[in-house]
């Protein structure tokens, strides 16, 4: 019996038992009103629910009489093995071992699909993270940016999302001027421009520019500067796309910034459609020959320009276009996850969503991620100031990076030990939960050679302490992986599959799978088998979900 069954269950008594004391109504109790948990204390059974306490005063119960009445309805349940009321009234309810057992073959049986849940169904979620500019190779920032977003955007999938991951490439404005001017001084030999850009990257791009325009030095200033410019980007946009895919990140889409302020065959562009249409939501005026957006309205510190005097368009009206390009696109609700020194963008989004004629409590989150740093890091050789996801990879690998940045919230500022990352001992949290299912496999090959198959199912056998414990773990994880997207924090996924590693060591050092000696296969090692697969199977799913391989064999 797993958590949805059992609080269906619970429903199926509460309902009657309400509507008795209600004169026909049940007040519209469903089963999300019915909570479960895993009590810390498992001699309080598998699972308790405060049921009673919060319906008492609904219905008009005292509580503890009220969870009596629940006690008695449960226990007719097949399944429920024993039922008993708690303190004030807290219902603490015990599975009998078939019921509990017969979970391990659910989960082998659903494979990858176990744990996927439609508490998400019906959002269309345009997530967009990392966003950097394409000027410079992407650093340790946005390496923490790009293993929370997926993680995130992996979870929100797994629980029933439409969900598009977005990249916003921030390819307009004066830094890409800047851009193509320190390549053009590089492929000239000449000192980086004050305002420019260093490192050896850089001169890496001029030779790649140079070797696709030969005859750049022949042009003009400014035409230098254009094809550079153009040439730079490419290049370096690219080494950004692989950076990215190597860290086994995917993008679905790469919005241009430049799209929103091109005007194509005399047509407004997007900028200019989006002042017009936050004009016409009453919320654009005109001071002092500037446009301005009245973002006070909806809790900003300020009024924003969003088209200067002088006719030119602020950084605030790529900001509104794009907002609003995103709801065209059909994404009722949109998620930034920005960097750490971004914080005076929340106020502002979430304004533009009012502006918009958008809820900005329920259509716009705006996350900000916290500082990285990692003890004995290097800046990199080729950017010379900053830290480069590449680097990192090199050093750390990807499992180890992509899971110890998953594993806290985004506003935890956060420093990483290499030296624990790069252990091969249980004290390196990403080691201790691989080697769990390498370890579940290799408890397969083992039973293999032995005899052992899955051709025998008898989950009323599971019923060892830490087979109850486990069974336990492996229930939770369905809302484990829902909540997990509710509130958009992945690093309960990873903290679960911790728990899970170590209750799944606990019951292999008691357990046998394989029979000692010469003794014969008998029901219990096949189904403990099951058992075995089924605890592999999760530990496979939830580090999927954190973009972490799971090696058969370490």
């Amino acid at each position: 019996m797993d958590p949805a069954a059992l609080s269906a269950a619970l429903l199926a008594v509460i309902a009657p038992l309400a509507e008795a004391r209600r004169e026909g109504s049940s007040a519209g109790i469903t089963a999300a009103d019915l909570p479960l948990e895993r009590p810390k204390n498992r001699d309080h059974g598998d699972w308790a629910s405060n049921a009673a306490l919060k319906l008492s005063k609904v219905i008009g119960a005292n509580p503890r009489e009220f969870a009596a009445e629940i006690a008695a309805g449960l226990e007719s349940v097949d399944g429920i093995a024993s039922v008993e009321v708690a303190g004030p009234g807290f219902i603490n309810i015990r599975l009998d071992a078939a019921a509990a057992g017969a979970l391990a073959r659910t989960i082998v049986e659903q494979g990858a699909a176990f744990g996927s849940n439609d508490s998400q169904s019906g959002n269309t979620i345009n997530l967009e993270f990392v966003s950097a500019n394409p000027t410079g190779p992407l650093h340790i920032g946005h390496t923490r940016w790009a293993a929370l977003g997926d993680a995130i955007a992996r979870v929100l999938l797994a629980s029933g999302a439409t969900l598009v991951r977005e990249f916003y490439i921030n390819d307009a404005g004066a830094q890409m001027e800047r851009f193509g001017r320190s390549v053009v001084a590089a492929i000239a030999g000449e000192p980086t421009p004050e305002d420019g850009y260093g490192g050896a990257y850089i001169a890496a791009l001029a030779e790649r520019v140079q070797a696709a325009r030969t005859d750049i030095l022949e042009l003009d200033r400014a035409e230098q500067v254009s094809v550079a410019t153009e040439l730079a980007y490419g290049f370096q946009l690219g080494e950004i796309q692989a950076s990215l895919a190597r860290f086994n990140v995917h993008f679905d889409v790469w919005f241009s910034e430049r799209d929103l302020h091109a005007r194509i065959e005399g047509k407004p562009s997007l900028v200019d459609e989006a002042v017009d249409r936050l004009r016409e939501q009453g919320h654009v005026f005109d001071e002092d020959d500037a446009v301005w957006v009245r973002t006070t309205d909806f809790g900003d510190d300020k009024n924003r320009v969003i088209r200067r005097s002088n006719g030119e368009y602020t950084y605030f009206a790529a900001d509104a276009a794009y907002y609003l390009n995103k709801g065209d696109r059909g994404f009722a609700h949109k998620i930034y996850l920005l960097g750490a020194d971004h914080h005076g963008y929340v106020h502002r989004l979430k304004a533009l969503a009012g502006a918009a004629g958008d809820d900005p409590e329920k259509d716009i989150e705006v996350l900000i991620g916290q500082l990285v740093s990692i003890n004995g890091a290097r800046l990199s050789k080729r950017a010379g100031n900053i830290v480069e996801l590449d680097d990192l990879q090199a050093w750390l690998g990807t499992d180890a990076l992509r899971y110890s940045l998953a594993r806290y919230p985004a506003d935890s500022p956060l420093t990483l030990d290499p030296e624990i990352l790069q252990k091969r001992t249980n004290d390196n949290p990403v080691f201790y939960v691989q080697y769990a299912h390498a370890r579940t496999h290799n408890v397969a090959r083992n039973a293999a050679d032995s005899g052992v198959d899955r051709s025998e199912f008898a989950p009323e056998l599971l019923g060892h302490e830490t087979e109850s414990a486990l069974l336990g773990a492996l229930q939770e994880y369905p809302r484990i992986v829902a909540y997990a997207a509710e509130v958009r924090e992945p690093h309960r996924v990873a903290r679960y599959l911790e728990e899970l590693a170590g209750l799944y060591h606990r019951w292999y050092d008691n357990c046998r799978v394989i029979p000692l000696g010469d003794a014969p296969v008998e029901s219990v090692h096949r189904t403990r088998l099951w058992l075995n697969d089924a605890t592999g199977q999760v530990l496979r799913n939830g580090l999927d979900l954190l973009g972490v391989s799971a090696p058969e064999r370490m």
